[in-house]
């Protein structure tokens, strides 16, 4: 009896409160999607009625096989990395897209241009790019299932150094006739396919520096003498810049490719500024980087030559310079608001499909239509560069930070070429321009980097989280990389 009453005295156990849903971003993801698709079916039609007169139904058959390649990726992001960015993928579907519309028209207004000519037209191109869409996102996927644990690319850092200079190197010492392209060995051709390897070589010696400068990211941070207000490096301590630029000048020499020198050089250069904080770092590449091109200007004609068209391009109109002539003449006839999707006729600039795709662009969405283009990118680079700043991981930190960064150099380096402000290279457009290795490549960037951002925005308490609270703490404070939590 008195047992039950103290058990009636006794106040109800409370019910414990369900822990707050976590939001993953994938609905925001899954809207912005069917936006960028929406925007590229538009877009097609606009090139279809412009060509044709009317309105058909190839934008739709075109808009249904990319929002199904775009929906299979979402699905497979959902499932393995399902904290990654929502941003980056809806990003890339986008400049994807309208990269193909942009081919697509070119290659109607070559076979419009044909005709004209009484000349045979070479064969479409958009049909192949569709097909290397496909196998990038194979890939994408490919990387996205079977890296779980971004950490573990840093045990094999020198493994992929190896194979990235195997990649970087191969095209030069291969016979002509299988490499070179318009004078610049970066190609192995069999079969009738082509691959540009420097492409994946930029993945495994981005992953590489970022594991090899945290490694040494003690001993690059040490102070030598101070000169001007800038502490200097040791001298002892050079040897790694030293090592990048003379393999840039290698490359710039055997390969004539100053697009991939200039690339790779900058973004070790930045990696060492971001490692050790220094801008002792940037003053000493910018210094090797000014030498090497004065150097490289005497020595190579190649290198003049470009040089000369960027100095002088009007000069050279009928020869050397014409490239670069028509793209100009495309862009001033553009203006601000562009001439319209179809309107123009960007296909009478050569190569419009790769180097210059983006003078296609202004030339028929103008200044305006350029602007946000580019601001497409810019989205694409900030989203990355928080991620560098979220994940608690040095490796990751630098390895988002380097991935990011050389898409951000990339457009930079070709949209300075295409409007005269630095001197042509040759480099592709990041996921616009026509090609299978660098839309593959950078596919494969943009699985590692929502890797990344995946194991940056999982909470704490989720099981599945690839690093303990205890080890990110221990990242976080012995890291002069890391953000404080």
């Amino acid at each position: 009896m008195a047992e039950s009453a103290v058990n009636a005295a006794e106040p109800p156990t409370p019910k414990r409160p369900k822990p707050p849903k976590v939001r993953t971003g994938r609905g925001a993801e899954l809207g912005l999607l069917v936006f960028a698709v929406c925007i590229v079916v538009i877009a097609e039609g606009i090139v279809g009625a412009t060509f044709n007169g009317e309105l058909d139904h190839h934008a739709l058959t075109y808009g249904a096989v990319f929002g199904a390649l775009a929906l299979v990726a979402h699905l497979v992001v959902r499932r393995v990395a399902p904290f990654a960015d929502p941003v980056l993928l809806p990003s890339v579907v986008l400049l994807n897209g309208l990269g193909l519309v942009m081919i697509h028209r070119l290659d109607l207004g070559l076979k419009q241009q044909a005709a004209e000519e009484g000349t045979a037209f070479d064969g479409s191109s958009a049909g192949t790019q569709v097909l290397w869409t496909v196998i990038g996102l194979v890939l994408f996927i490919a990387v996205l299932i079977a890296i779980r644990d971004h950490r573990v690319i840093a045990r094999y850092g020198y493994t992929l150094a190896l194979i990235g200079l195997i990649l970087l190197i191969l095209p030069s010492i291969l016979p002509a006739r299988i490499s070179e392209v318009n004078g610049a060995r970066l190609w192995i051709r069999f079969a009738g396919f082509s691959i540009q390897p420097g492409e994946f070589a930029k993945l495994c010696l981005i992953a590489f520096a970022a594991s090899y400068l945290v490694s040494k990211r003690e001993v690059l941070s040490l102070a030598g003498r101070r000169v001007l207000g800038l502490e200097l490096p040791r001298g002892r301590d050079l040897g790694p810049l030293l090592a990048a630029w003379l393999l840039c000048i290698a490359v710039l020499v055997r390969s004539r490719d100053l697009g991939t020198s200039l690339m790779f050089f900058g973004l070790f250069v930045v990696l060492l500024y971001i490692t050790t904080e220094r801008f002792s770092w940037v003053v000493i590449g910018l210094l090797l980087f000014a030498g090497g091109a004065y150097v490289s200007y005497h020595l190579f004609a190649h290198f003049r030559e470009r040089v000369e068209v960027w100095l002088h391009p009007f000069d050279y109109t009928s020869t050397i310079g014409y490239q670069v002539t028509q793209s100009l003449f495309g862009l001033g006839t553009g203006g601000i608001f562009g001439t319209g999707l179809g309107g123009g006729r960007p296909e009478t600039v050569p190569v419009a499909k790769s180097d210059f795709i983006i003078a296609s662009f202004g030339e028929e969405i103008g200044l305006f239509g350029l602007v946000g283009l580019l601001a497409v990118y810019g989205v694409f680079v900030s989203r990355g560069f928080s991620i560098a700043l979220l994940v608690r991981d040095s490796f990751g930190k630098l390895l988002a930070a380097g991935l990011s960064f050389t898409i951000g150099l990339q457009l930079f380096v070709v949209v300075a070429g295409v409007s005269r402000l630095l001197p042509e290279t040759g480099l592709t457009t990041p996921f616009l321009t026509y090609g299978g290795s660098s839309l593959v490549a950078n596919y494969a960037l943009l699985a590692m980097l929502l890797r990344i951002s995946d194991a940056a925005r999982r909470p704490s308490g989720d099981g599945s989280r690839s690093e303990t609270p205890a080890r990110a703490q221990a990242d976080a404070s012995g890291s002069a990389l890391a953000v404080q939590p």
